[in-house]
């Protein structure tokens, strides 16, 4: 397969897989940083393509609904206008308009919206996937970014069949890129239950997890705390999503945290390139020639 020299100098893509807080935005920003990879993610892309719309449309209606009706009355007569601020650092807007089970007098979302919501999630994440190989093209094209890193959500595994070598979105994401899936350690994952427990935020979830747990529940949500409802479901979450991440890796690559961060460090890209070829063996043969075929595209472009 080469030298590693040769294998560093190659035009990367990388979907990085694994459970949301394990690491993957923090890689993606050092490998934007360190060597002007383009970061690509998924949740931006979701907010400001595919929801973008429906979140204005949900903030737009929380001002309608204000009691003081001051900014209402400046937004019906077109004296003001509202814009989302998402960026790769601020999701906040995608977390908020996917929104928690509940009752809506606790901010929570009557069933058949927060379903409805869960909806366009899954459709938005889908094709931000399809999307991704266009951006592998567009961050070298416009900004000169020869490696790529695909900051994928953590809800990957459940819109992609892992055992379905013909998914369109799996056959997208192996065609262009190699799936690394960052394994969190038992001792990472009690951190990862520690934050859900202490922060839980809205998630997107498989409806083969969620339905049987909203079986019996009240369509209107009412008297159903949304913090008290989501709080618990986290560490079977993980438990439900081990599995489909385990079975996505077999088409690329896993990665324990340790070795992607250790000493609990953040690597540059010199140095997580130096562990995928570490660790990656034979399974980087498919993967090398992806990157070189893609180098000749480029020179012959």
């Amino acid at each position: 397969m080469g030298s590693f020299e040769a294998f560093r100098a190659l035009p990367h893509a990388i979907t990085l897989l694994g459970m949301s807080g394990v690491g993957k935005t923090v890689l993606s920003t050092s490998l934007r940083r360190s060597a002007n990879w383009y970061h690509y993610s998924a949740d931006y892309r979701i907010g400001t393509r595919y929801l973008a719309e429906h979140i204005l449309d949900n903030i737009k209606f929380k001002i309608m609904s204000m009691a003081d009706r001051f900014v209402a009355d400046l937004l019906r007569s077109d004296s003001i206008y509202i814009e989302h601020n998402i960026s790769v650092d601020n999701l906040e807007p995608v977390s908020t308009f996917l929104g928690m089970y509940g009752d809506p007098d606790a901010g929570g979302l009557d069933m058949e919206t927060f379903l409805w919501r869960q909806g366009l999630y899954r459709d938005a994440e889908i094709q931000s996937m399809l999307d991704m190989p266009d951006f592998v093209a567009k961050g070298w094209r416009l900004y000169g970014c020869e490696s790529f890193v695909n900051d994928a959500s953590g809800s990957l595994c459940e819109v992609v069949d892992p055992d379905n070598p013909v998914d369109p979105v799996l056959e997208r994401l192996t065609g262009h890129s190699l799936i690394v899936y960052i394994r969190a350690d038992a001792a990472f994952e009690e951190t990862l239950k520690e934050r859900a427990r202490t922060h839980p935020k809205p998630l997107f979830y498989n409806p083969d997890f969620l339905m049987p747990r909203l079986e019996g529940m009240p369509g209107d949500g009412a008297g159903v705390d949304p913090v008290g409802f989501v709080r618990p479901l986290f560490p079977e979450l993980l438990a439900f999503r081990r599995p489909r991440y385990e079975r996505l890796a077999r088409h690329g690559l896993a990665l324990e945290t340790a070795d992607v961060f250790p000493s609990n460090s953040v690597p540059d890209a010199d140095g997580f390139l130096a562990t995928l070829w570490e660790r990656g063996g034979d399974r980087l043969d498919g993967y090398v020639e992806i990157c070189e075929r893609r180098r000749a595209e480029r020179k012959g472009a």
